[in-house]
């Protein structure tokens, strides 16, 4: 191409010569007419998009494409499955009200003795598969490992060892219990067991086929601890060190059956309907003051707290 080019331009420049030589032989000869001769070029590079493009959005796009008639791949968003433990806690157990029994007598009591016999017997057959699948578990030592799980799990949760509170409580339960700590120290001690802790409940269930199994087991547990919680300012918010208080919680343990190689963890927390309120959270707040010129002191006495001006919301 650049030596045709390059011949082109050669055998113009002589008939120009030629011409111009002719023109001075002869001068009525007219001088040659110049013209120009279309060369072939690569394609421009980038070619950016018209201003309307880009200020339309991705819908609108879309939008046309359909019209026009092309079809977009539907794309389903994937959700990741965690087979170590199960989502839930299948068929809970409900403690009776206040944690009393009831005389067998009156009505409260019937109903309350039919619902245990049910839920007991339902346990027994659970605890046989159980046993089927894990040759260690014994309902007389696992309410007393379930509690020494449960100490180590809030001891690591209050020095907040990742690695060892994976191993001591499930995917479902990690991070409920680590919501909302950041930037908060917790001070928490298990002081004594007021009740030995006791099974009351054992379930276990299918999932994906029948070989996968899965075993949960409700344990009692009434004991003394302490809860503080402080901010990052250091300040009080929840609880005191100094003062324990009896708690009585319903913990639930979980273990992949199938397994070999799996643990029981701790998966989650059963709360009553009847249970007392929580306790709320002491918040500090920042109170507005005078402003102060260089020499000058606050007098608390004589300080007055601005209300804040009545504001009138229309919906």
């Amino acid at each position: 191409m650049a030596m045709l080019l390059r011949r082109s331009v050669l055998s113009l420049r002589r008939a120009t010569c030629v011409a111009s030589k002719n023109a001075e032989a002869f001068p009525d000869v007219c001088p040659p007419i110049t013209f120009f001769l279309p060369v072939r070029t690569k394609k421009g590079g980038f070619i950016p998009p018209r201003r309307k493009m880009l200020e339309e959005d991705e819908e609108t796009i879309a939008a046309k494409a359909r019209a026009a008639g092309i079809v977009f791949q539907q794309e389903i968003p994937e959700r990741n499955i965690n087979i170590s433990c199960s989502s839930v806690i299948f068929d809970p157990y409900i403690p009776p009200e206040g944690d009393a029994r009831v005389s067998v007598l009156s009505k409260e009591g019937i109903k309350q003795r039919g619902l245990r016999l049910r839920q007991s017997a339902a346990s027994q057959l659970a605890i046989r598969k159980i046993k089927a699948n894990d040759s260690w578990f014994t309902t007389k030592d696992f309410a007393e490992n379930a509690q020494e799980i449960f100490i180590e799990a809030h001891n690591c949760l209050a020095q907040f060892n990742k690695n060892k509170l994976h191993s001591l409580v499930t995917e479902r339960c990690y991070p409920e219990m680590t919501r909302g700590n950041r930037y908060k120290t917790i001070r928490w001690t298990f002081v004594e067991s007021i009740e030995p802790p006791k099974i009351v409940h054992a379930r276990y269930t299918e999932m994906v086929s029948k070989q996968n199994l899965y075993g949960q087991v409700t344990v009692r547990m009434h004991s003394r601890q302490t809860l503080a919680i402080y901010d990052r300012f250091g300040r009080l918010i929840l609880g005191n060190e100094k003062q324990p208080k009896d708690v009585l919680e319903y913990l639930v343990m979980e273990r992949h059956l199938v397994n070999p190689y799996s643990l029981w963890r701790l998966h989650g927390k059963i709360v009553p309907a009847w249970a007392p309120a929580k306790d709320p959270i002491i918040t500090t707040i920042l109170i507005p003051g005078p402003k102060l010129n260089p020499g000058e002191e606050f007098d608390v006495l004589n300080h007055s707290v601005p209300k804040p001006e009545a504001v009138q919301w229309n919906k």
